[in-house]
């Protein structure tokens, strides 16, 4: 691994991004781009990854692109695998791939909940799975590895209708603590990220009438997040000397209040 420098204290690491084709994933990959950090993409649009991988590259950056569903575990094991013949292994993964659905319970929209429980939390499980060992490794080699989850500030807070999408992201949340319980000791950080409103693609997917009503309502209050502001904050988490592991990061837009 090269040595830290003020400008690219990321050179030499290898780090993997998944829901990487928008929002806070897309913007994280160009942040650790920039760097240093040779980034692998993952996700399902093709298209979307291409486009990424290539302003990447042309602001000097590096970057694969491999198209998969983190919701199927043979594909996601097979980008690992590919991760490690071509870059001998992951030393960063970013975990955040994921669907925010949100609708009172009573409306019984199971397909829904399926949904956000297979990305949110398969997903995520999928991808700690094929790429944990590589993590291991590489901190044993190099002194250091990240495995950085993305949750939301509704794993900690209480948001009527959000009940399921909650749910799941407090499983993030406990989930990262109890694994930096497993992994720290190997020198690899785990770090969740709790952002409060982003402005991204996520509230598009919505279809809950009274959630869009309560989005757009809060849009019109508070100056949300941009998946900027998160992506500097995955880059400040993953440049930390190895002896510092910020456990769990809170991001909030200044103006909302929970």
């Amino acid at each position: 691994m090269a040595t830290n420098t003020t400008s690219r204290p990321l050179a030499g690491r290898v780090a993997v991004v998944t829901g990487a084709s928008s929002g806070i994933g897309e913007a994280s990959a160009e942040e650790l781009a920039s760097l240093g950090a040779r980034v692998v993409v993952l996700a399902r649009r093709a298209d979307r990854l291409a486009d990424l991988v290539s302003r990447i590259e042309k602001d000097g950056g590096s970057a694969v692109a491999i198209a998969a569903d983190v919701t199927d575990a043979v594909a996601v094991q097979r980008a690992a695998d590919r991760t490690e013949a071509e870059f001998g292994g992951a030393d960063l993964l970013l975990n955040n791939a994921g669907v925010m659905l949100p609708a009172p319970v009573e409306e019984l929209t199971t397909g829904q909940w399926k949904q956000q429980i297979d990305l949110n939390i398969t997903g995520l499980m999928n991808a700690i799975g094929a790429f944990t060992p590589q993590l291991v490794k590489a901190a044993a080699e190099h002194g250091v590895a990240d495995l950085i989850n993305t949750s939301s500030i509704a794993a900690q807070n209480i948001f009527p209708n959000f009940a399921v999408y909650s749910a799941t992201k407090a499983y993030v949340t406990h989930l990262s603590r109890h694994l930096r319980a497993e992994l720290g000791a190997k020198h690899v950080r785990v770090s969740a990220l709790e952002p409060g409103i982003v402005a991204t693609e996520l509230q598009s997917h919505v279809t809950d009438q009274g959630a869009r009503e309560w989005l757009a309502g809060s849009r019109d209050t508070v100056e949300w997040l941009t998946a900027q502001d998160v992506a500097k904050t995955v880059g400040f988490v993953a440049s930390l000397p190895p002896r510092v592991n910020l456990q769990q990061v809170t991001i909030m837009p200044t103006g909302q209040a929970a």
